[in-house]
């Protein structure tokens, strides 16, 4: 399917649907005579996108907001049941009732873009291993083509968490101008030691799975579900705070009984957040592929804007750079490095906030107190 030289306006949420629900859309964006030129160099088409908006376009197309997802996320981002559901919605602080709310499956994903899991055009068999490596820069690449699709110069705000920040960071580097207001949520511009070392366990882990079948699982009709799920499960601790995982599976209050005769039931799970993780890794494992997990896992690694001295920013956009106290993972001092290095880069308008929350890097995506009403009053300034 070619990509459209004159691009159809978007279409909002069918009218039969809930009001909160849109249509789930594709486009091929790039071609095998327009093909994207990755940061490393190489040349990737075709490149289909899924996405799906919410609310309307106005007049002036002024009105848009786009939101970047963090690793695992896709385009299903607004309330009833998206994954920022307490963020996007009729209401909400991205109140789709006045704006126009774009969000695609990133590049290298698995909800519909183009990723390490779709058919290579040149074999007829899923990529695997042959996908090439991707940089933050091409995934903004792509959301600005989809931008170009859309016929929308400009966008009122971008917003992103984790991950999905690390892609508005780089977009205000890329096309300085294109994004008016950009929140920064619960992210980081260069990745710690701690964290290098977290994301290599869960690589390891699908690495190493038999099912693996170096990146041709599809070809073998299997699923290296068993690396994939305990990625999930080390990953999963990363996003929660220590104290409200205790105040969430506090073990019994009586001490434990003895040992079990039998040792396999002795090692099974037992504990609450034993059983809360083997949960998340069953309902991790119906939605998300390994290879998606392994490539933007690397992403995230490589990730170092700043190291680019002659980069620039828009001295007329307004940033706000969002972190939360008991998040241990990408917590005030990371936020506070994309803060000064926006400053060093030209940004004039630069406001930071520390929510006070108890919910860990997940609290970007949940209800804590104060961060709706600071993302709502930043998209009203």
């Amino acid at each position: 399917m070619p990509r459209s030289s004159t691009p159809t306006a978007p279409r909002p949420p069918d009218t039969d649907t809930d009001a909160d629900t849109a249509a789930p859309q594709r486009v091929v964006l790039y071609t095998e005579d327009d093909p994207l030129t990755l940061a490393n160099g190489r040349a990737l088409a075709p490149v289909q996108v899924a996405y799906e908006t919410y609310g309307e376009l106005d007049a002036e197309r002024a009105n848009a907001v786009f939101l970047c997802h963090a690793l695992t996320g896709s385009a299903h981002a607004a309330a009833p049941d998206g994954w920022w559901r307490t963020l996007v919605g009729p209401g909400l602080a991205v109140d789709t009732e006045r704006f126009f709310v774009i969000c695609p499956n990133l590049l290298g994903g698995c909800a519909g873009t183009t990723g390490p899991s779709s058919t290579d055009p040149a074999t007829g068999n899923a990529y695997g291993l042959d996908f090439p490596p991707l940089a933050v820069t091409d995934l903004v690449a792509v959301h600005r083509r989809l931008l170009e699709h859309l016929e929308i110069e400009t966008l009122h705000a971008a917003i992103g968490g984790s991950l999905g920040g690390m892609q508005v960071l780089q977009w205000l580097l890329d096309a300085p101008g294109q994004i008016a207001r950009a929140a920064i949520v619960a992210a980081s511009s260069r990745l710690s030691a701690q964290n290098l070392a977290f994301s290599a366990a869960t690589r390891h882990a699908i690495l190493s799975d038999p099912a693996f079948h170096s990146g041709a699982y599809a070809h073998y009709s299997t699923r290296p579900s068993r690396g994939l799920s305990t990625a999930r499960r080390v990953g999963h601790i990363t996003y929660l705070a220590e104290d409200s995982m205790d105040a969430r599976f506090a073990r019994p209050a009586e001490p434990d009984p003895a040992p079990p005769a039998d040792a396999r039931e002795w090692l099974s799970s037992r504990y609450p957040v034993e059983t809360y993780l083997d949960h998340q890794a069953e309902t991790f494992l119906a939605r998300f592929d390994a290879l998606s997990y392994l490539w933007l896992s690397r992403v995230m690694d490589g990730f170092d804007p700043f190291a680019a001295p002659q980069t620039r920013v828009d001295p007329a956009t307004r940033a706000l750079v969002l972190s939360f106290s008991s998040d241990w993972r990408f917590g005030v001092a990371h936020s506070r490095r994309i803060a000064e290095g926006l400053r060093r880069r030209g940004a004039e308008h630069v406001a930071e906030i520390e929510i006070e929350s108890a919910l860990g890097h997940d609290s970007f995506l949940l209800e804590a107190p104060g961060y709706q009403d600071a993302i709502a009053r930043f998209l009203d300034d």
